[in-house]
């Protein structure tokens, strides 16, 4: 097998569909990011939730193995 295998892209028309489709998803892309921002802005404020309270346990040792209580 010695021989050359040629490729030619003399039909190079893809390269045009894709710009023409990434503009169509533009808007919608912009679409989203304006709702998202929107729901941002919208959004209350809200206070964090206290510490928990400490909880003590207790491990106990049997057979050189620990073991939660």
């Amino acid at each position: 097998m010695k021989h050359q295998m040629e490729l030619t892209l003399a039909n190079a028309a893809p390269a045009l569909r894709r710009a023409h489709r990434r503009q169509r998803r533009l808007p919608s892309a912009h679409w989203w990011f304006d709702q998202m921002r929107k729901a941002v802005d919208d959004a209350m404020d809200w206070q964090a939730a206290p510490p928990a309270r400490p909880e003590q346990t207790s491990l106990l040792l049997t057979g050189g193995r620990m073991r939660a209580a």
